[in-house]
């Protein structure tokens, strides 16, 4: 009961936060673009946004976080809420284990790992099972994401995607899962599909 009460009152004070001050938002560019649709006019004004890279973009999403932040740091329970969900999300978690070939494969996450490891064994009963793939070395910022996998039906290779900072564009690599590496072959700007093996 009282974690229910601490939860109502802090997003009652969230609530009053909000209303008692004025955001400020910074100005967004509106640009003259309309496209022109069998007759039909569509208006585009923030087509310059869709350019991730530029420095236009960059300095739009610098200001928005700016304003952002400003507000959620001045939440008082705001450490409180981190430090609750950290201890309730602090378990290990576990994939259902499936088999391919010789060999049995799940993921696992100790806890707090952004993206769950991927081990395979020999037997459900392995105490020493082998990291096949751990997406949380793929890069430095955690921003490169795991978003699909197919295995072999002999469970020999395997194929996996990855892309970065949340994009929809897809990089797929081929692992050689009895020596650990990937082949040479790498596939590049794919959206929207997965793999399959024939």
């Amino acid at each position: 009961m009282k974690k229910t009460v601490g939860m109502v009152l802090i997003a009652i004070s969230l609530a009053s936060m909000a209303g008692a001050q004025k955001l400020q938002y910074p100005e967004t560019r509106k640009d003259d673009v309309v496209d022109n649709y069998h007759g039909t006019e569509v208006a585009d004004p923030y087509r310059w946004l869709e350019d991730l890279d530029s420095e236009q973009t960059k300095a739009w999403v610098q200001a928005q976080n700016e304003v952002t932040f400003a507000f959620l740091d001045r939440i008082a329970e705001r450490n409180y809420l981190k430090s609750r969900l950290t201890e309730l999300w602090d378990y290990p978690k576990y994939g259902v284990p499936f088999k391919r070939g010789e060999r049995y494969f799940y993921a696992k996450n100790d806890g707090l790992q952004n993206q769950s490891v991927y081990y395979m064994a020999t037997s459900l009963k392995d105490d020493n099972p082998q990291v096949l793939l751990d997406p949380n070395t793929f890069s430095e910022d955690g921003t490169v994401a795991l978003t699909t996998m197919s295995f072999s039906k002999d469970g020999k290779k395997l194929v996996y995607g990855t892309s970065a900072s949340g994009s929809d564009w897809r990089t797929f690599r081929i692992k050689n899962i009895e020596t650990g590496e990937d082949y040479d072959d790498v596939l590049e700007w794919i959206k929207f599909s997965g793999a399959s093996w024939q």
